[in-house]
């Protein structure tokens, strides 16, 4: 194995760079990272929680790790199952650094090393205060398709779907097109931010059908707080534009920005950078 370059690593974005949007990893993607993770330290960093970003990155990979009981995913993670347990376990062994809701989980060599609690930093009655509120504006909008789970409260964030995250990927698909024309969750957002100005709340649209709330610095800048001895932090994402998920990190002065198009435009980029060198 060649040695690995010291002091960088490169941090990806799941959804849209590693994976096609709430699709699973392609084998061919899942073989290309464990061969960038020859060369350099790898790391990924979703807003979703472990079980969803296990979900999208882990159920081409159970061949790499054979399941042992030694994993440490705490309490924090809801784990529905034995088969979520064992996704998760692969995943968080895969990367040399799993970074879940923003990082507010964070895990570094198959281990738990840090966890952030939305519910302790605000407080029971200004999230009720914001849920309340919420569900009475989802309850009103008029667009063409609703289902269910319009809210999901996560460790460190809440995530939040004007037509429901149950909606079928076709739905899903429908929703996005007209999302982008009559713009409902920017107008949501917009809302929200200044009706809840008080509680300093940062709000990054991302995926197909939802928008994230979190606590300002919360964004997903906040793994970097685990990077430190890190000199060159790459990150690859989709959304880098402002309002997307990826624009504070991408912004970021402490990170190497780059913008991708898809999975195979992250591999491009990654060969060019690492690979043939």
């Amino acid at each position: 194995m060649a040695a690995r370059t010291p002091g960088l690593i490169a941090l990806f974005d799941v959804d849209g760079t590693l994976t096609a949007p709430r699709k699973v990893v392609t084998p061919e993607m899942l073989k290309f990272m464990q061969k960038l993770r020859e060369v350099v330290t790898v790391g990924v960093v979703g807003g979703s929680d472990l079980v969803k970003i296990s979900e999208q990155l882990g159920s081409a990979g159970f061949s790499f790790l054979p399941f042992t009981s030694s994993c440490n995913l705490t309490c924090t993670e809801t784990l529905s199952n034995s088969f979520d347990l064992f996704i998760c376990f692969a995943v968080i062994n895969d990367y040399d650094y799993v970074f879940s809701e923003n990082g507010l989980v964070a895990h570094k060599d198959g281990k738990l090393i840090d966890t952030q609690s939305l519910k302790s930093f605000l407080g029971e009655e200004k999230l009720k205060e914001f849920i309340n509120f919420t569900l009475h504006y989802i309850a009103d909008l008029d667009i063409p398709i609703k289902r269910g789970t319009f809210i999901e409260f996560r460790s460190g964030m809440i995530n939040v779907s004007p037509i429901g995250r149950n909606c079928s990927q076709e739905e899903r698909d429908e929703f996005e097109r007209y999302d982008k024309i009559h713009n409902v969750r920017p107008k949501m957002v917009s809302v929200l931010r200044e009706k809840f100005a008080h509680l300093n709340l940062s709000f990054s649209i991302g995926g197909q059908i939802s928008f994230d709330v979190f606590p300002q610095g919360w964004d997903k800048t906040y793994c970097l707080r685990y990077l430190e001895d890190f000199q060159e932090i790459h990150f690859f994402g989709d959304k880098v534009y402002k309002g997307g998920n990826d624009f504070e990190i991408y912004a970021s002065e402490r990170t190497i920005g780059h913008a991708v198009t898809s999975p195979e435009d992250t591999a491009e980029q990654c060969t060019a950078l690492f690979l043939n060198k």
